[in-house]
């Protein structure tokens, strides 16, 4: 006894033990599925259905979640740019043994009907399953607060050109006073500039110079 049932848009002619390769469907290793859109049933008294034979049914067991053969996929557009792209894809798909094939009975079985992935209704079980009531989460750590200037330290954003970033670079590099920076050498701003890469930025901006007079004062 063989039938003809469909799938992901396809139809197979299957029996039962044999191996089948179909487009992926919502089901783990293992799991036990049915196919109840059956077109045929062959053998001794053979039934074609119209659309479907009534109560007719094919189960079977999945064996694993597999990848087709690589296509190759060309793409040449020769007008205004002339650009061309090769992409390659492997469909997913489930490998099935089928273990029975149902004449009759198939809709009072309470076995899993084999739902393809992609499909409107494996999307609504999923989202059901989103909406159950789920336990309640761990509440998530705060975010570390963000580091404060440090004690003592002078508004280097006074400084030409100074923002709060660039501040921030100051601070790490140990610069926290005007005093400080009133008191550069060239090799100072030399090294100043490697750090902060902005080179040439503390002459252009004159913060020696902006830092003595706020020293001052």
């Amino acid at each position: 006894m063989f039938a003809v049932l469909k799938t992901g848009g396809k139809q197979y002619k299957v029996q039962s033990g044999d191996l089948l390769r179909v487009e992926k469907l919502a089901a783990d290793a293992g799991e036990t599925v049915q196919f109840n859109e059956v077109l045929m049933l062959g053998g001794d008294a053979p039934v074609i259905g119209a659309p479907l034979v009534a109560g007719a049914a094919v189960q079977a067991e999945v064996i694993d979640q597999v990848k087709g053969d690589k296509v190759i996929h060309f793409v040449k557009r020769r007008r205004k740019h002339g650009s061309q792209r090769t992409k390659g894809h492997r469909q997913k798909l489930t490998l099935l043994r089928v273990t029975e094939i149902l004449a009759q009975g198939g809709d009072a079985t309470g076995v899993k009907a084999a739902i393809g992935s992609g499909s409107v209704a494996a999307v609504a079980v999923a989202a059901a399953e989103a909406q159950a009531p789920a336990k309640k989460a761990a509440p998530k750590a705060k975010p570390a607060a963000k580091a404060d200037a440090p004690a003592g330290a002078d508004d280097l954003k006074v400084l030409s050109g100074v923002g709060p970033a660039l501040e921030k670079k100051l601070h790490a590099a140990g610069v926290t006073r005007f005093a400080q920076i009133a008191a550069w050498t060239e090799a100072d701003v030399v090294e100043m500039d490697e750090k902060l890469s902005f080179k040439g930025r503390i002459e252009r901006e004159g913060w020696i110079e902006q830092a003595k007079e706020l020293t001052k004062g």
